[in-house]
Order: structure tokens, then C-alpha cells, then sequence
């Protein structure tokens, strides 16, 4: 039985595109103000932004309660912090260098229930979250129901592009181009419109045609995810909360007299 609160993974996979926002300050109540004005995602930033447990617990469900699907970007390689967002609720895990099939196994172990994973029994709050009267519904369904976001974020990734999307489990390969560009420049640039990077996008979106997964691209603003949707890329986060409020503050200061 699908989830019914939840709608990341149903929109994904009915081939719609989805724009999430991206947050990282720590306040569950700027995740439901932007998602209600019209987000239909809201992805927490645990690895560069503020997010600790706590704040993580309520945002989730702040941002469900706002009707959009709360996406969780996890600190590099802790992977019991995967389950314990997925057991709080996230629609979706993104997890930063997944540069082979090692950590992208790893990856599916904690995100995936048997026979896909090893994920551990325990999502009491999603399953409320996910508007199920047991927990075994949520468990049912949760693999189908949840996203895993594999970043592509290096040269080794890109070189490993097949085995990971090859790998059951993993839903979706998501291009991180600041760390790429980097990577790909041996620490020359951060130019995440480089040509080096559109190159690997192109590759990236021809690796998910073959292994039916999802390609997916942060985007520093709303103009690069409107162009790279028209591309095929179908779930797009776009700038961050941060940078919404300096734009928005920027803008009021510059309309008022000086």
C-alpha cells in the first residue's frame, strides 16, 4: 500500500520533475515558511549547514505538516544517521561522496529494508508521519517509498558511474558541481558551470537513462534548475535559505531611500 502522506518518491517516479529548497539554518519554522509558499521538497543540510538531531526531529515534520516532502542530507559517511532520518520521517536520504560501489552499498545497507537492505525496525514516527496505523504498513512500502540520492561529487565517482547506478537500492545519482568542479580541476577551481562539469552532467544523465534512476543537481539558483530540468535532470535543489534571506534583504535596502 503506498504511503499516502508521502509524495516524493510517487512524484519521481511518475516522471515529474521536482524542485526542492535547500536549507541549513537551523529553524524548522524557515523550512515551513518557504515550503508553503509553494516548494513541493524541502532538503535539511546536516553536512554544511546547522542541522543537529533535535532541530532535524522537528523540521520533518514541520515541513510534512507544510504538505511538502522533507529531504535530509546526512554528514559525510555517518551512515546510522541515514536510518535515524528515514525513521523520523524524511521522503528522501542524500548522501554526500559516494564515490564507488563500497560506500553506495553502504549506503543501501542502512536505507533499505531486507532483501534490499539491512535497514534496522524502528520507524515509529514515520509511520505516523506517513499517516499508516502500523508500523509494518510503513515497512511494507518504505522501499519504494523512500528515496536514496547517491552524490556524485569526484572524478572516482564519475569513473564508477555504472556500478553505482547499477546498484539495487540506489534511486537516484545527485551532482554536487561545486565539489565536482574541484575534483575534476585538481583543486584549481570552483566552477560548477565549467565545461569539465556539463560534460559529467551530460554523463550523469545518460548513466541514469541506463540504469533507470533519477538524475538530480543542486543548482545555485532558480534560472540553472529551470534550464537543467529542460535538460532531464528531475529533482532539483535550488540555492538555500540563506541565500533567499540576503536576496530578500538585499532588495528591501535597496528600495529604501539612502
Amino acid at each position: 500500500m503506498p504511503l499516502p502522506a508521502f509524495s516524493l518518491a510517487r512524484r519521481l517516479r511518475a516522471g515529474e520533475t521536482v524542485f526542492s529548497a535547500w536549507c541549513g539554518l537551523p529553524e524548522p519554522l524557515v523550512c515551513e515558511a518557504i515550503a508553503r509558499e509553494g516548494f513541493s521538497a524541502v532538503t535539511l543540510d546536516m553536512q554544511h549547514g546547522m542541522w543537529d538531531t533535535a532541530s532535524a526531529l522537528a523540521a520533518i515534520a514541520t515541513v510534512h505538516l507544510a504538505g511538502a516532502a522533507p529531504v535530509v542530507r546526512v554528514p559525510l559517511w555517518e551512515n546510522a544517521t541515514v536510518s535515524r532520518m528515514l525513521d523520523f520521517g524524511a521522503e528522501g536520504i542524500i548522501a554526500p561522496m559516494i564515490n564507488g560501489p563500497a560506500e553506495a552499498q553502504a549506503l543501501v545497507q542502512v536505507a533499505k529494508y531486507p532483501p534490499v537492505g539491512e535497514r534496522s525496525i524502528g520507524a515509529h514516527r514515520a509511520g505516523m508521519l506517513a499517516r499508516v496505523p502500523d508500523q509494518k504498513l510503513y515497512i511494507a512500502d518504505a522501499n519504494q517509498t523512500t528515496i536514496t540520492f547517491a552524490m556524485i561529487e569526484t572524478r572516482a565517482a564519475l569513473d564508477n558511474l555504472d556500478a553505482i547506478a547499477g546498484m539495487a537500492g540506489i534511486d537516484s545519482l545527485f551532482v554536487g558541481p561545486s565539489d565536482l568542479s574541484c575534483s575534476l580541476s585538481n583543486g584549481a577551481s570552483m566552477d560548477s558551470h565549467s565545461a569539465d562539469v556539463e560534460a559529467a552532467l551530460e554523463r550523469v544523465l545518460k548513466a541514469c537513462d541506463r540504469h533507470g534512476k533519477i538524475p538530480a543537481l543542486y543548482c545555485r539558483d532558480a534560472d540553472r534548475a529551470a534550464a537543467k530540468a529542460k535538460q532531464g535532470f528531475r529533482f532539483l535543489a535550488v540555492a538555500s535559505d540563506l541565500a533567499f534571506l540576503r536576496a530578500g534583504t538585499a532588495a528591501q535596502l535597496k528600495a529604501l531611500p539612502t
